[in-house]
């Protein structure tokens, strides 16, 4: 049996009686119910309409949050119609009750009017997964995107009309700017002064995208729910078409967006710095209208690729969490690494020249033609240069051409020399690529050089063309 913590009951009562006092008649269910869940505050704003038969003269309203993590503070209550007739004179916490409110109502007129409750509860969440599955060919995917509400609030939402918040709002900005006072003495407020403002910021937020109810509520219901976007300055909303009971206790999974022929290329990566030491393979998509997406930013979640075996069947290949990619942003998904391509890293040669000697104070280069140097025992070593000659080793055993992208960070006073036409992807780092045939190897010769001691004069990487010896 399902119970409803918040609930609200009406009683119809005489002018002069007291609330808690008299006989409770009327429990009148909610007619419409709407959540916005905001995941990175733990926020969710409730706003629910009932229709309640008033009296003329005082009525009261009895609100209970009893076994819920509704938070008391944030409950408002407003007419939406009638509205000059009707007034609340004020708000009771009976100590009796502790987990209980009541609103005196004050009535012009005997007749029914339409009221809205809102407030802020705690423990309804959602997440965003994605399913891809690539053709046996590799050049397009389909892409399916989920979200799954999850509701441990307490309370049960019956045919709920659920809207979910994608991407980031700094309250604590917008806290700043309501409260007109400093981040400093933000932080030195006490804790429910803070929170006030807190959900004063949040409804401020959330409530910029309420005219996506109105877009829903015009869209015909379809067999499989869909979802409507609307995109705001910083943040969007996802209404979820039609209604949806959100049980307490349960989760739900409903579809987001379909691709059906997304395009995508195959890179070969080596980035230490964020791969390790090995050549991993990757999936690279757009989140844009050529795409067949680009209609909204994507939530950060988990992504599940498969490909198509081309037997009825499908093949796992990786699973990775993604961040939240804006309209226009690569999606980039890491396969790991392909047994059938290998890579290596030689170090070919190293040698040191331009060395500098201090004699006596002075700096003075000492070498011979032959480049053996002559060891004054009154000197000592004040700069040298130090060269490294690598070869990049890349074999394809594919049946296809691969794209290999090679990107290394080079710290100190670096020149990078090589005739691979390099590009500095900063100041440390240098990116160069090429492609390699099926069943073909490669061989990329490049050398370092690094100023040490007091040659070195900067810290960044220079780029030179040239023959490289060894």
């Amino acid at each position: 049996m399902r119970t409803q913590f918040a609930i609200l009951i009406v009683a119809v009562i005489t002018a002069g009686a007291v609330a808690k006092n008299v006989d409770l008649s009327t429990v009148p269910t909610r007619d419409t119910v709407q959540l916005t869940i905001y995941n990175s505050e733990d926020l969710t704003l409730v706003r629910e309409t009932r229709k309640v038969t008033f009296r003329k003269g005082v009525n009261p309203l009895q609100f209970s949050w009893a076994n819920t993590l509704i938070d008391p503070s944030s409950v408002e209550l407003r007419f939406l119609n009638a509205a000059d007739k009707l007034d609340v004179l004020d708000t009771t916490y009976p100590h009796d009750k502790p987990q209980m409110l009541y609103w005196n109502v004050a009535s012009e007129f005997d007749g029914e009017a339409t009221i809205e409750i809102t407030y802020f509860t705690s423990g309804i969440t959602w997440s965003a997964d994605y399913v891809c599955v690539a053709d046996t060919a590799e050049t397009r995917m389909r892409l399916d995107g989920f979200v799954r509400v999850y509701n441990r609030s307490g309370e049960q939402y019956d045919d709920a009309q659920v809207r979910l918040v994608v991407g980031t709002v700094n309250l604590v900005e917008k806290v700043a700017q309501l409260a007109n006072m400093p981040m400093s003495a933000v932080a030195r407020m006490d804790q429910g002064r803070r929170n006030e403002l807190r959900q004063r910021a949040a409804r401020k937020s959330i409530a910029k995208g309420m005219a996506a109810f109105a877009a829903a509520d015009m869209v015909m219901a379809q067999e499989e729910k869909m979802i409507v976007k609307e995109g705001l300055s910083e943040y969007f909303i996802y209404t979820i078409e039609g209604t949806e009971t959100i049980r307490n206790g349960w989760s739900k999974r409903m579809r987001s967006f379909e691709g059906k022929a997304v395009p995508f290329k195959i890179q070969y990566r080596y980035r230490p710095q964020e791969y390790g030491e090995q050549l991993v393979r990757m999936y690279l998509l757009t989140n844009d209208e050529k795409s067949e997406l680009g209609t909204t930013p994507l939530p950060d979640g988990m992504v599940r690729v498969f490909r198509d075996n081309g037997r009825d069947g499908l093949s796992f290949l990786a699973s990775q969490r993604i961040k939240y990619v804006p309209i226009g942003d690569k999606i980039e998904l890491n396969l790991g690494r392909d047994p059938e391509v290998i890579f290596e890293l030689v170090k070919r040669r190293v040698w040191r020249d331009h060395i500098w000697m201090r004699v006596h104070g002075a700096r003075v280069l000492r070498r011979v033609d032959d480049g053996r140097i002559r060891i004054d025992p009154r000197s000592s070593v004040s700069g040298w240069d130090d060269h490294e000659v690598y070869a990049q080793r890349i074999r394809n055993y594919t049946a296809k051409p691969i794209d290999v992208q090679v990107r290394r960070t080079l710290s100190g006073h670096v020149v990078f020399r090589g005739g691979l036409d390099p590009k500095l992807h900063d100041y440390q780092t240098v990116q160069f690529s090429t492609g390699v045939e099926p069943a073909q190897k490669l061989e990329l010769v490049y050398e370092v050089v690094r100023s040490q001691g007091s040659n070195a004069k900067q810290n960044n990487v220079t780029l030179e063309e040239g023959v490289v010896k060894g």
